[in-house]
């Protein structure tokens, strides 16, 4: 089969690799159909690493996709042959003291798709999956909805994470996928205002179309004066979803006594800084949100009871042949990107 792989910085070839067999009794073989751009792809893409994780080349990575069951080993029992499934790429061990507690998400033994050292990514045409990453979809949902449930959910469990959402108000700094993702799920939970900032202007179109209630662009204008002005009292929490201190400085000052940040960038440096006096004095919760835990199908049922649309999120199209450009627009921030789409066939 063919594989998009990472052969170093910035760096990109379609190789011919082997298609990978079923081993195991619950392992499902999928034939890939659509593939959403994460922002940790290009940071492996521009940085080749996250942290400790630190790709050796070539790798595949990719994790936001859906596609069609090919095979199934004999014991499964949770799809068949020709169901059209979203992918949830995080495997769990299932048998170690995070995933007894309910905690799958920080297995100790966790495996993810595209992540180095632990499993080859889906910018493939075909990958094999356990049976519990294998969601099935409804008829009516197309391959661009079910993959992006991965973020999706991210942005779903963070909010669940926070504080009730009725009457709540949020701000979200930072609107890639991910924001948007927030966004979408802190409205459908009853959120009352929902303020958002970026510096990407065409991003802040998207959110005044998904009913952000303002918007602002700290490029341009001060988002903690322009948000307290409407807000005197300040935001209930306010979710960083872009990764940069300045967005965790703007957090500070934009929470109320009491407010909650939740923190779900994944930054290019190692340390975050916090002031002290102001966050101590406002007696401020701060909690990191690591991916999502059990909200991949209460997700896709939002999106088929239509509580949730992600109509607008998907800007940008590219074949497998081109991912390479998918890779370098969203890399840039170019052309408004939000979520770039590479389709397999």
């Amino acid at each position: 089969m063919k594989a998009m792989m990472l052969t170093g910085i910035r760096q990109m070839e379609m190789k011919e690799v082997a298609t990978p067999a079923i081993l195991n009794d619950r392992d499902v073989l999928i034939k890939m159909k659509t593939l959403g751009v994460c922002g940790s792809d290009i940071h492996y893409y521009v940085s080749g690493k996250i942290g400790s994780q630190v790709v050796q080349y070539p790798f595949t990575v990719g994790h936001e996709g859906a596609g069609e069951v090919e095979a199934v080993g004999e014991g499964v029992t949770l799809v068949k042959p020709g169901d059209r499934i979203a992918i949830e790429p995080a495997m769990p061990c299932g048998e170690c003291d995070q995933c007894k507690v309910g905690r799958p998400h920080t297995c100790r033994k966790l495996r993810f798709l595209g992540c180095p050292g632990q499993a080859e990514g889906s910018l493939s045409e075909f990958i094999v999956m356990p049976e519990t990453s294998c969601f099935k979809i409804p008829d009516q949902m197309t391959y661009d909805e079910a993959a992006i449930s991965e973020p999706l959910a991210i942005g779903l469990y963070a909010v669940k994470q926070s504080i009730p959402m009725e009457g709540a108000k949020v701000g979200i700094l930072g609107f890639g996928p991910i924001g948007m993702s927030v966004l979408l799920s802190a409205l459908a939970m009853g959120a009352a205002e929902v303020f958002v900032t970026d510096k990407i202007d065409e991003r802040l179109k998207i959110a005044e179309k998904s009913s952000a209630l303002l918007t602002a662009n700290p490029d341009r204008e001060d988002v903690v004066e322009k948000i307290a002005n409407r807000v005197p009292e300040l935001l209930d929490v306010v979710f960083e979803c872009c990764g940069q201190q300045d967005a965790i400085d703007s957090a500070v000052e934009l929470l109320k006594p009491g407010g909650k940040l939740m923190i779900i960038g994944i930054p290019e440096f190692d340390r975050w800084s916090l002031p002290v006096d102001k966050s101590r004095h406002k007696e401020l919760t701060i909690q990191n949100v690591r991916r999502q835990n059990e909200a991949v199908q209460p997700t896709l049922d939002m999106m088929a009871d239509g509580e949730i649309s992600v109509s607008e999120m998907v800007t940008h199209r590219f074949s497998f042949e081109n991912t390479k450009d998918a890779f370098d627009l969203v890399a840039g921030y170019k052309d408004g990107v939000m979520k770039a789409m590479i389709d397999f066939e």
